[in-house]
């Protein structure tokens, strides 16, 4: 079982930066096996993909969030993170950190087997 523990996000302005944290334990927990990534979901909305590593090494992001976001790694401390640029009100959401083993859509939802807590974005214009 893997556990995923979600921190940061909180309110800010159109056009700033945000920090988002989520930090990944198993006992033999190694990011080289698990594909990694963020959505969101605003309110009344369906779940949105937002940027994923892939176990491999690659990366890739939604057309929505292209060259405003940066996802991480810490291996060190096996915390992924998630860098927001230019933000606009309406990446109000509530982000989540996501981890799968396998992954067979890499940005589909229902591929992933272990989910963060979530946390709350709001952008204020």
């Amino acid at each position: 079982q893997v556990q995923l523990v979600q921190s940061g996000g909180g309110l800010v302005q159109a056009g700033d930066s945000l920090k988002l944290s989520c930090a990944a334990s198993s006992p033999t927990f190694n990011f080289n096996m698990y594909t990694m990534a963020w959505f969101r979901q605003g309110l009344g909305q369906e779940r949105e993909f937002v940027t994923a590593w892939r176990n491999r090494g690659g990366s890739t992001s939604a057309d929505s969030v292209k060259g405003r976001v940066v996802s991480s790694k810490d291996f060190t401390n096996n915390t992924l993170y998630l860098h927001l640029f230019r933000l606009k009100p309406e990446d109000t959401a509530v982000y989540f950190c996501a981890a799968t083993r396998r992954v067979e859509v890499i940005d589909a939802a229902r591929s992933y087997e272990y989910w963060g807590q979530g946390t709350q974005v709001t952008v204020s214009s």
